[in-house]
C-alpha cells in the first residue's frame, strides 16, 4: 500500500534508452537493400548495450552505406570519400569516452580509402568497423568496384571485369597488429547481430566484413548467395561468435576454428570454395594507439602549455 515504510530498494538506471531513441529519419535506400538490415541490427545493439546517444558517434565516407549516420539519432560525421578512418581515429584518440562506429563500403574502403584502411588496422584504435560489401558502386549507378568478381558486367566493364578482386578479410588479416576480423551476411540478422555485438565488446579495431545485398545492380549474385546454403560455412569455437541453437541449425556446413590461430585464419580467408562466417581472428593483447592519446586528457590549459614549453626547450640553442 502507498505510504508504508519499506526496507526494499530498487536500483534504477539514470536513463533507459529504447529503439526509438536511436531512430531518426526513414532510410532512403532501395527496397531490399541489405543496408536496412544492418541499420536495424545496430539500433538494437545500441539499445541492448544502453549506449548513450550523446556519447555515440557514427562516421562514414561516401557511398550508399555512408548515408548511415543520417539515420541514427546519435552524433555522426559524413566525411569525404575514403576518409572515414582518419576522422574516426581522431575522434576516439581525443575522446576515449565515446563509442565510435565506422560505416564504409567496398569502394570507399578498398579503393580510395585503402591506404587509410591499412593504417587504421595497424593503429588498432578502439572502434567498431562495418564494411558493407555489395561488390558494386551503387550510389553512382553500377560501376565495377575493387571487390567485384571476375566477369562482373557493369557500366565500366560491360564485357566483364578481368582483374581479380580484393578480399577484405584476407587483406585485413595481412596487416600487422590486426586484432579482430569477422565476417557475416545481411540476410541472416541473428548471425549479424551476434557478430556486431562481439565486435563492439572487443577493445581495439574490430573489423566486420558484411556481405550485402544489392538487388538493383547485383540481382543474380544476391539470388545465388541467399538461396543456396552450400556456399556458406559457419566457423565454430567456444571463443568465437556465440549463436543460439536455431541460428546455428540454419547452416548446412561447419568448420571448427580457433580464432587465435592467425595462420589458419588466413588460409580460410583464401579459400575460394566456401564463404566462412564468424570470427576469423582475435588478439586481445594487440597494442592500441588510442591509449597513448589519453595520457594528457586530464591536463589543464596551464599544464598543457607547460608541457609544450618543456618539449620546445629541448631544442633551444
Amino acid at each position: 500500500m502507498y505510504g508504508l515504510k519499506s526496507d526494499i530498494t530498487i536500483d534504477t538506471h539514470d536513463a533507459l534508452y529504447c529503439l526509438e531513441d536511436y531512430e531518426k529519419q526513414a532510410a532512403k535506400w532501395c527496397p531490399g537493400c541489405g543496408d536496412h538490415a544492418v541499420l536495424t541490427n545496430i539500433q538494437k545493439l545500441c539499445r541492448d548495450e544502453q549506449l548513450d546517444p550523446a556519447k555515440t558517434v557514427f562516421v562514414s565516407g561516401i557511398g550508399c552505406s555512408s548515408r548511415f549516420p543520417h539515420y541514427m539519432n546519435t552524433f555522426g560525421f559524413h566525411g569525404l570519400h575514403g576518409r572515414a578512418f582518419p576522422v574516426a581515429s581522431g575522434i576516439k584518440y581525443r575522446r576515449p569516452d565515446l563509442s565510435v562506429f565506422v560505416i564504409t563500403g567496398d569502394g570507399d574502403c578498398c579503393s580510395i580509402g585503402a591506404g587509410a584502411w591499412i593504417h587504421a588496422v595497424r593503429y588498432n584504435i578502439d572502434m567498431t568497423v562495418m564494411l558493407f560489401n555489395n561488390e558494386t558502386y551503387g550510389l553512382t549507378k553500377n560501376q565495377t568496384s575493387p571487390t567485384s568478381r571476375v566477369g562482373t558486367h557493369s557500366n565500366t566493364t560491360p564485357h566483364g571485369s578481368v582483374i581479380p578482386p580484393i578480399h577484405p578479410v584476407q587483406t585485413t588479416l595481412g596487416v600487422s597488429n590486426v586484432s579482430f576480423v569477422a565476417q557475416t551476411v545481411d540476410w541472416n540478422p541473428p548471425h549479424m547481430y551476434a557478430t556486431l555485438k562481439a565486435a563492439h565488446e572487443h577493445k581495439g579495431f574490430s573489423f566486420v566484413h558484411i556481405l550485402q545485398r544489392c538487388p538493383k545492380f547485383q540481382a543474380n549474385l544476391v539470388e545465388k548467395l541467399t538461396t543456396s546454403k552450400d556456399d556458406l560455412c559457419l566457423l565454430n569455437h567456444e571463443n568465437g561468435i556465440t549463436l543460439d541453437e536455431a541460428t546455428a541449425k540454419s547452416f548446412k556446413h561447419f568448420e571448427d576454428h580457433d580464432p587465435t590461430d592467425i595462420n589458419r585464419a588466413r588460409m580460410l580467408a583464401e579459400d575460394k570454395d566456401k564463404i566462412y562466417l564468424g570470427l576469423f581472428y582475435q588478439n586481445k593483447n594487440a597494442v592500441r594507439y588510442d591509449q597513448y592519446g589519453a595520457a594528457n586528457l586530464g591536463f589543464t590549459v596551464d599544464e598543457k602549455i607547460e608541457a609544450l614549453n618543456r618539449e620546445l626547450d629541448k631544442f633551444a640553442v
